[in-house]
């Protein structure tokens, strides 16, 4: 699974660093400090999954993941916030955002939710032929 990429974008230093320490064993992480970042390195990067927390610089995560579907990504997106009512569900079907976290974020079902999106629905699709 080491093939698969994720961009973690959050502001936190902190939070990119963990992040990083809990995936990297399985994953290529790639971290971000903002939106502006994030798609002036990785708009043309093939990629696996977004997890982007919604309150950022400049562009909030929202309007980053809108930027990269309108740039042609159609991978999965994890929208986090410590902020839940700052988030719309018409938003995140639009988007299709995958899930949201809140914060502080139970790394555990964080997990989960990312091994499920990056190996069992990937692998279902292709038996569904999708």
């Amino acid at each position: 699974m080491l093939s698969k990429k994720i961009v973690v974008v959050d502001d936190d230093e902190s939070i990119r660093k963990t992040f990083f320490l809990i995936l990297q064993k399985k994953f290529r992480v790639y971290p971000a400090k903002d939106a502006k970042e994030a798609l002036n390195r990785f708009k043309g990067v093939n990629f696996d999954l977004i997890i982007a927390d919604i309150h950022l610089p400049d562009l909030n995560g929202l309007e980053m993941i809108e930027r990269f579907r309108t740039l042609g990504y159609k991978g999965e997106a994890i929208l986090i916030s410590a902020h839940p009512d700052l988030v719309r569900m018409d938003d995140m079907k639009r988007l299709a955002i995958s899930h949201f976290f809140v914060k502080p974020l139970d790394l555990g079902a964080l997990n989960k939710s990312i091994d499920y999106l990056l190996s069992c629905k990937g692998q279902e699709e292709k038996r569904l032929g999708g």
